[in-house]
């Protein structure tokens, strides 16, 4: 069996100032030095439903078929008409697709592509994910902390940035925020330069660029691929002049091969077969037809995709005839040789640094980002604390003997509806950066585990808890609340325990969902509910016997409770000096705050605070778990977003 350095590869150039450094970045199953990827035989089959919810029909579609081929150091390009198949053929290589759906062999250098290849080559994705809430510098520090060994040091990480910057030209651009399309752009591929990974895949890196940009980033790529990195890149229509920076090609429509060689050899394949000389530019621009045709004009649309798929299977069989194709497959079998591959299609995810560091950087991230928030969040804290002393006064105002006891119920009845008010958009927590937590969890930057704690620690708390807890302190000293050292702080920990618990509830539904209309009314739905039963409990004493076991599916119930028992165990609100304004009142006067209590149905014993706050952890802990659970599983929508992309490919 013949080994990688037996293979042509591209001559690296003198290395200069601004080039990259070749250090090990990563665990010894990381790849490093040069990388050839070679695919053999590679079929991808795909399973989709039709028809209505319950007369589903099933269909086994195949996308690619019997692909073949070698990407070896230099700028491999993937072309082919916009019908997904150039994009499905690079996700497929990168490991970025459901591997259920995969038949066939893929080896670097030799052996199989390990497990974890996701995280030991580079990817950028079609759109951009780069946090375009801070700087340039920020994304490339962000992506070096966590994608390289704690072994490297501070002042290595820091020279390996700088020299990313200065490849890329964003040295003079580096404390920008890459709003533009173009910075996005090269951000996304610096931020993938820095592990230094011998490969790296494009997912049509042009998109939505000028040719003045498409140049220049191609141009980028080809100096790149002159230093030994294997780069594989799908691309759509391009112009000649950014055709002949590529190194080899390879032709796919409706996920058959057409071509794969050296990019210079493709005019002349297809005018050695007698086609036009810049036929291969019909290919990708999906406009290519028989030239043995008569010539007319397709009448319909199903005509002209009969003609065309009949073009396809004859190229198709034509380039499986070719002298080209039979020199592959001579390479390809000496790579392959008799060894007996590991068929296991199991995916992994591998990280290089431990928990608590990847929990540090994602919170000191989330954090970063808050400061682009800084104008919002300083005009919500004013509003918040206007609208605090204005109820504040509000209840003070309305306060007298006579009725006392009930508005201080109705204070903490207030105060726990602002819970509900203020988790209004923590379901969006882990929907609003879905697109950042697929890429870079993929990549390797983290586990599951450390970015939920560190979105759930440095985002709910300063964004959602804060304005909660201002709200609440402002109004409870104004309107005249109970002011001890130890009831002080047992209110203020049972309304972070309400509000947590409060909060994960739209968090379990909304997190696992792409369209957030439905869980949102639903969510809505049921605190409406709870609320509206929760005061009809305050001003009745209790709820109808039938109805009775509301109470205990409602979140708002326990934490009202809690703040009750608080408020008012041990409370006298007819003290002598006062007995003469109480005598006064036309309706009956409570008293004392046991009496309150007690017509509340509520324990007077220290349990009957504390078993509410058990029943809020209980429910905060099955919530977030769920919560959890789901994020895990939030990665599959990758493969089912993936799969939209080829939507014209399943009508054709």
């Amino acid at each position: 069996m013949s080994s990688s350095n037996d293979l042509t590869v591209i001559p690296m150039t003198d290395r200069h100032h601004g080039d990259l450094s070749e250090t090990n970045t990563s665990d010894p199953e990381t790849l490093t030095e040069k990388a050839v990827l070679s695919f053999h035989n590679i079929s991808y089959r795909e399973t989709v439903q039709s028809g209505f919810p319950l007369r589903q029909q099933t269909h086994v579609i195949e996308r690619l078929s019997s692909i073949s081929g070698i990407m070896e150091p230099g700028l491999n390009a993937i072309m082919g008409p916009q019908d997904g198949s150039s994009s499905l053929l690079l996700d497929v290589l990168a490991a970025r697709r459901d591997p259920s759906g995969l038949s066939g062999d893929i080896l670097v250098n030799d052996k199989p592509r390990p497990a974890n290849f996701k995280c030991t080559s580079g990817y950028v994705p079609q759109n951009d994910v780069v946090m375009h809430t801070v700087t340039v510098r920020d994304n490339l520090e962000f992506s070096a902390a966590l994608r390289l060994p704690m072994t490297i040091t501070r002042n290595e990480k820091r020279r390996r940035i700088n020299e990313v910057l200065e490849l890329l030209h964003l040295d003079k651009e580096q404390n920008t925020k890459p709003r533009s399309k173009e910075l996005r752009k090269r951000t996304s591929i610096a931020v993938e330069l820095i592990a230094e990974h011998p490969i790296l895949f494009l997912d049509d890196p042009t998109t939505d660029l000028d040719f003045a940009t498409t140049t220049y980033v191609i141009s980028v790529l080809r100096r790149m691929s002159m230093k030994g990195k294997t780069i594989i890149l799908s691309i759509s229509q391009p112009q000649y002049s950014i055709f002949r920076f590529f190194d080899s090609l390879t032709l796919v429509a409706s996920g058959k091969l057409m071509f794969h060689g050296p990019a210079r050899d493709a005019r002349e394949y297809f005018t050695s077969a007698g086609y036009p000389a810049d036929f291969f530019l019909d290919i990708i621009n999906g406009g290519f037809c028989d030239t043995e045709e008569d010539g007319h004009e397709a009448g319909n649309y199903e005509e002209l995709i009969k003609k065309q798929y009949q073009a396809t299977e004859k190229l198709a069989n034509m380039y499986a005839e070719s002298r080209l194709h039979s020199d592959t497959r001579d390479r390809l079998d000496k790579l392959l040789g008799p060894q007996q591959l590991d068929r296991n299609s199991a995916v992994e995810t591998t990280c290089v640094t431990p928990f608590w560091h990847q929990l540090m950087w994602i919170t000191y991230q989330s954090f970063k980002n808050f400061q682009g928030f800084v104008r919002v969040t300083v005009i919500q804290a004013v509003i918040t604390a206007t609208l605090a002393a204005l109820v504040g006064i509000t209840f003070q105002f309305l306060k007298n003997d006579c009725n006392e006891v009930w508005i201080r119920a109705g204070l903490l009845y207030l105060l726990t509806i602002f819970q509900r008010i203020t988790s209004g958009g923590v379901g969006e927590l882990f929907v609003i950066d879905r697109d950042h937590f697929l890429h870079e969890h993929t990549s390797g930057y983290y586990r599951v585990s450390s970015y939920f704690f560190g979105k759930f620690l440095a985002e709910l708390i300063p964004r959602r808890l804060l304005p909660s807890m201002i709200f609440t302190l402002i109004t409870y000293f104004i309107a005249g609340g109970r002011m001890s050292m130890s009831s002080f702080f047992a209110m203020l920990f049972t309304i972070m325990m309400l509000f947590f618990s409060v909060s994960s509830l739209p968090l379990s539904i909304r997190t696992g969902e792409n369209a957030v209309a439905v869980p949102k009314l639903v969510e809505t739905i049921y605190f409406v509910i709870m609320l509206v039963f929760l005061g009809l409990s305050l001003y009745s004493g209790s709820l109808l016997p039938q109805l009775s076991w509301i109470q205990y599916f409602s979140i708002p119930h326990y934490g009202f409770k809690a703040l009750l028992h608080n408020e008012f165990l041990g409370q006298n609100f007819c003290p002598e000096h006062r007995m003469e304004e109480v005598n006064g009142c036309h309706n009956y006067v409570i008293c004392t705050g046991e009496e309150f209590l007690m017509i509340q149905g509520i324990d007077l014993s220290s349990w009957g605070f504390w078993e509410n706050h058990l029943a809020l952890a209980c429910i905060m802990i099955i919530l977030l778990t769920i919560t959890y659970v789901q994020l895990l599983q939030v990665k599959t929508l990758e493969v089912l977003r993936s799969r939209g992309r080829n939507v014209l490919q399943l009508f054709n």
